[in-house]
């Protein structure tokens, strides 16, 4: 087997990507969005906030099998790598995984990361690859999808009116995009809230936000070319950032969006903040975005108050996935 990394600019690669992921999402996760070629080289350049992972490709005899991945940050979780490892449903069962994976566990090692992760969506397969491997299933996420048309905008109305007492000191402003330098650190701060979301099992230290780094995400969005829509909520008395939604369309596929960042400050909770954070982001998406038709969004299966804010607005369960965790050494 060759294992070989490549990058946003390497076309033919890019192109044996996506291939391969689509035909492993069509056996394994098939509601997933298909990729394609340009996803991938967005992906690969700009990452989630400035730190793109690095993508591997796995030949036998010139023939795609499967490929990986190794992600890292230098932000926080300095002794963290997660791994990706995926095998082509016609090339299963032949030992490639594991080949894939003691690839991608000697790059992490090569970086200095003496904690790996990975993640698979939840099959008895996976968890006895993970077994056979040393890893430990340490939290459950279920990925969830919102379709739009589904939507029962009196019944939405009527529960964002229902809420608006419990947050008579706030105040709901969207936001345009790139933040202003000014902003960035009170921006920073708010987005901190996201540490408090349940970890399970995980070992995981707090991530850590700054001005750079909520550039480096604005930007990297935008590198991925896609329409970011930010609500926030301030507590007027104080003028403090209390809570934020964060929703990004697609522009090359404006039917598809994504859920990022939903979280409220711990001195700000109890007043129904995340409902109306994301119906008025809703309202919002309805008449700038009408022809979105769905938006993904995860939470740890544990996150009852989120997943509950979740089920009001109408999402449904696509998937459950599985994170895995095990030292370097095995």
């Amino acid at each position: 087997m060759e294992i070989t990394s490549f990058g946003p600019d390497d076309a033919a690669d890019l192109q044996a990507w996506a291939a391969l992921t689509n035909a492993v999402a069509a056996v394994d996760a098939p509601w997933e969005h298909p990729v394609t070629a340009a996803i991938g080289a967005a992906r690969f350049r700009h990452g989630w906030d400035g730190e793109p992972s690095t993508p591997y490709l796995a030949r036998v005899d010139g023939t795609v099998v499967g490929g990986g991945a190794v992600s890292v940050s230098d932000y926080d979780n300095l002794d963290a790598a997660w791994l990706g490892v995926a095998v082509h449903p016609d090339h299963r069962r032949s030992g490639h995984g594991s080949e894939i994976l003691e690839a991608m566990v000697g790059a992490a090692h090569d970086l200095g990361r003496s904690s790996l992760g990975a993640d698979a969506w939840e099959s008895p397969a996976a968890a006895a690859f993970a077994a056979r491997h040393g890893f430990v299933a340490k939290q459950s996420n279920i990925n969830r999808r919102q379709l739009l048309a589904d939507i029962d905008w009196p019944e939405l109305d009527s529960r964002y009116d229902a809420a608006l007492p419990y947050a008579g000191e706030y105040a709901l402003e969207r936001w345009d995009v790139p933040t202003p330098d000014d902003v960035l650190p009170a921006l920073a701060e708010m987005a901190s809230a996201i540490n408090d979301a349940p970890l399970d099992h995980l070992d995981y230290e707090d991530e850590v936000f700054t001005d750079a780094r909520m550039r480096a995400y604005e930007a990297a969005s935008a590198g991925r070319n896609e329409r970011m829509y930010r609500v926030v909520a301030r507590h007027v008395p104080s003028g403090e950032l209390a809570g934020q939604t964060v929703v990004a369309v697609e522009a090359d596929h404006p039917e598809r969006g994504d859920q990022h960042d939903t979280s409220v400050t711990r001195a700000h909770r109890g007043h129904r903040l995340g409902l109306l954070l994301k119906a008025d982001m809703m309202r919002w998406l309805r008449d700038a975005e009408p022809q979105l038709a769905t938006i993904d969004t995860w939470n740890a299966e544990s996150n009852d108050h989120m997943i509950g804010v979740n089920e009001v607005l109408g999402y449904r369960v696509m998937g459950r996935e599985i994170v895995y965790q095990r030292s370097a050494a095995g």
